[in-house]
C-alpha cells in the first residue's frame, strides 16, 4: 500500500518537481555566472573580502528558493485531494489515515530535502575553486535555515489546504506567516546555528495543524 501511495503522490507531483529543478538550475547557473565573472574581472580576492569583510552570503539570490519550492510542492499534492472531495475518498481507503498522510507528507519532505541537498552539494563544488573550506562551510551553514524555512512553508502549505474552514485558515496563515518572518528575519552568516535543533522541533510540531485539519474534515466542519 505504501508503494501505492508514494506512486500517486510522484504523479500528482512530477511535472511540479520538473519545473522546480528548472528554477534551481537557471537561478544557480545565474548566480555562478556571475560569481564567475567577478573573479575573472577582478580577482577571488575581492569575494573573500566581500565575506569577511562585509558579512556577504555570496549565494544570497537562493534565499528564498526552498521556502517556494516547499509551498508549489505542498500545493500540488494536497490541493488535488481537496478538489471533488477526493481527500473523503482518500481517508475511506482500507489503510490507517493517519499512517496514509505521513506517508504522503514524508514524501514531499524527502523529495524536498534531496532537492535541497544537490543544491548544497553542486554550490560547494563551484564555491570550492575559489573560496577556502571553511568559507564555502560558513556559506552551507547560513543556508540551513532557509532549508528548514521550505519544510516549514510545506507543512504550513499542506495544513492551509486541509483546514476545512476559512475562518480557521487566517490563524494558520497568521502562524505560518510569523515562523517564516522569524526564519528569514536575520540576513547575518549563520545568526541561527545555535537555534537550529529547537527550529527543526517547531516546525516537525507544525505537522500537528495537518491532523487537526483532517480531523475538522471528518467532522464536517465548514463556515
Amino acid at each position: 500500500m505504501n508503494k501505492m501511495i508514494l506512486y500517486k503522490e510522484w504523479l500528482k507531483t512530477r511535472w511540479v518537481l520538473l519545473g522546480i529543478l528548472l528554477v534551481f538550475a537557471a537561478i544557480g547557473f545565474y548566480c555562478f555566472l556571475n560569481l564567475s565573472k567577478v573573479v575573472e574581472i577582478r580577482g577571488g580576492a575581492l569575494l573573500w573580502e566581500a565575506m569577511v569583510a562585509k558579512d556577504a552570503i555570496l549565494v544570497d539570490v537562493f534565499r528564498y528558493l526552498p521556502a517556494l519550492a516547499g509551498i508549489f510542492l505542498g500545493l500540488a499534492q494536497a490541493v488535488p485531494e481537496i478538489q471533488h472531495k477526493r481527500l473523503k475518498l482518500t481517508l475511506h481507503l482500507p489503510y490507517p489515515q493517519k499512517r496514509m498522510l505521513l506517508v504522503m507528507v514524508a514524501f514531499g519532505l524527502l523529495i524536498l530535502a534531496l532537492l535541497y541537498a544537490l543544491q548544497a552539494c553542486l554550490s560547494a563544488v563551484l564555491l570550492a575553486q575559489w573560496l577556502a573550506s571553511e568559507l564555502v562551510s560558513r556559506i552551507l551553514r547560513t543556508m540551513l535555515v532557509w532549508y528548514l524555512a521550505g519544510w516549514a512553508a510545506y507543512l504550513f502549505t499542506w495544513a492551509l489546504c486541509l483546514e476545512p474552514s476559512w475562518k480557521m485558515r487566517v490563524p494558520v496563515v497568521g502562524v505560518a506567516s510569523a515562523f517564516l518572518y522569524l526564519l528569514f528575519l536575520s540576513r547575518m552568516p549563520e545568526a541561527y546555528n545555535g537555534f537550529l535543533p529547537w527550529l527543526l522541533a517547531y516546525t516537525l510540531l507544525s505537522g500537528v495543524l495537518l491532523f487537526h485539519g483532517v480531523a475538522r474534515f471528518k467532522e464536517g466542519a465548514q463556515d
